[in-house]
């Protein structure tokens, strides 16, 4: 059980006579998933890792994130507990050749229960060549060193950045301002932070003329245009994709508030297997501002093709939707309902 920060002053609580919460002090916790998968997203992607006169690989993608991480204030003390399974594909080649080099590295135990350097580094190459296997044993030697320091910098950001305000400074201490933070009522809010853009957007007025766009995806799911309907209208289900509380009025001008309120709406049409249609936006956006959702389900012979249409999207926040439907929508309901096909 991690025991980081013990000693830390904003530890020390002043005592209550009326049992209030000072500080959190009795209990508070924050689940920093979401958080996380960002985190180790943004440490892995793009790193290179070296050996002058050898090779050089390039971490592309974390494929795979799957487990949890939770960050509990029990009685004044901070408490964490993560556990991974990541899944990263890289590419590299040896100096001395141009031909490239693909596999794959899989870490099966990040978590609390092992130090950095105890987690385990399994690396598959795409190639029996002599160059794959040259760069396998690579990768397991200078490549776990490079993924430890990774995991230990995950860690120790986990534990300063993300829980820095979980306790709070007594009266006598001074007030230490934590990093820009999401909403902690929802494990995947991550998708609600952004950029300086955020910020600006909100200083906007009711009646502001804004530049939008459109945003049109197009995704397959393996299961039937009603399966897909109900994951999408059904409370419990959209609780399960979600990983959150979910306020949902399943009738035409029936609202719905999604990942702690960060996405609200209303829904405009409803035809079952069909079609649904919502008025949608983010809480960043300037107060007042809808876009329109219109999701027309096609079923296919052997799967179902949705296809989403957005319009009236600030255009400084295209990006972002487009990566949340993606992230937060799509991915999220295949791994969840197994309706998973290789995204297009």
């Amino acid at each position: 059980m991690a025991k980081w920060g013990e000693g830390d002053p904003r530890w020390i609580v002043e005592e209550r006579p009326d049992a209030t919460n000072v500080n959190n002090w009795h209990w508070s916790e924050k689940n920093a998933s979401a958080w996380s998968k960002e985190k180790l997203k943004s440490l892995l992607e793009g790193k290179k890792i070296v050996e002058p006169g050898l090779c050089e690989v390039e971490i592309k993608e974390l494929t795979k994130c799957d487990g949890e991480a939770i960050v509990n204030n029990r009685k004044g003390k901070l408490i964490f507990f993560y556990e991974w399974v990541l899944k990263i594909d890289w590419k590299g080649h040896l100096f001395q050749s141009d031909k490239e080099i693909k596999g794959h590295i899989e870490v099966p135990n990040l978590s609390e229960e092992n130090e950095p350097d105890e987690v385990d580094i399994n690396v598959t190459v795409s190639s029996n060549e002599s160059e794959g296997e040259i760069i396998k044993e690579f990768l397991l030697h200078k490549g776990k060193e490079d993924m430890t320091a990774v995991f230990a910098a995950y860690i120790d950001s986990l534990k300063k950045e993300y829980a820095s305000d979980l306790i709070l400074p007594t009266k006598d201490q001074n007030v230490v301002k934590p990093a820009p933070k999401t909403n902690v009522s929802t494990s995947t809010s991550h998708i609600m932070q952004h950029s300086t853009n955020t910020s600006n957007m909100e200083k906007l007025e009711l009646g502001c003329k804004i530049p939008t766009s459109k945003l049109t995806l197009t995704q397959t799911f393996k299961c039937t245009a009603d399966e897909f309907y109900q994951a999408f209208t059904q409370k419990e289900m959209v609780v399960a994709f979600t990983r959150n509380d979910v306020k949902m009025e399943v009738e035409k001008g029936g609202k719905f508030e999604l990942f702690g309120g960060n996405i609200c709406g209303q829904f405009e049409e409803l035809a079952p297997g069909k079609k649904i249609v919502q008025k949608w936006r983010f809480k960043t956006w300037p107060s007042g501002h809808y876009s329109r959702v219109v999701l027309d389900i096609n079923q296919l012979e052997d799967a179902v093709e949705v296809k989403l249409t957005q319009t009236s999207v600030p255009s400084n926040d295209l990006d972002r939707t487009r990566e949340g439907w993606k992230n937060y929508y799509w991915e999220s309901m295949k791994r969840t309902f197994g309706f998973g096909v290789t995204l297009m």
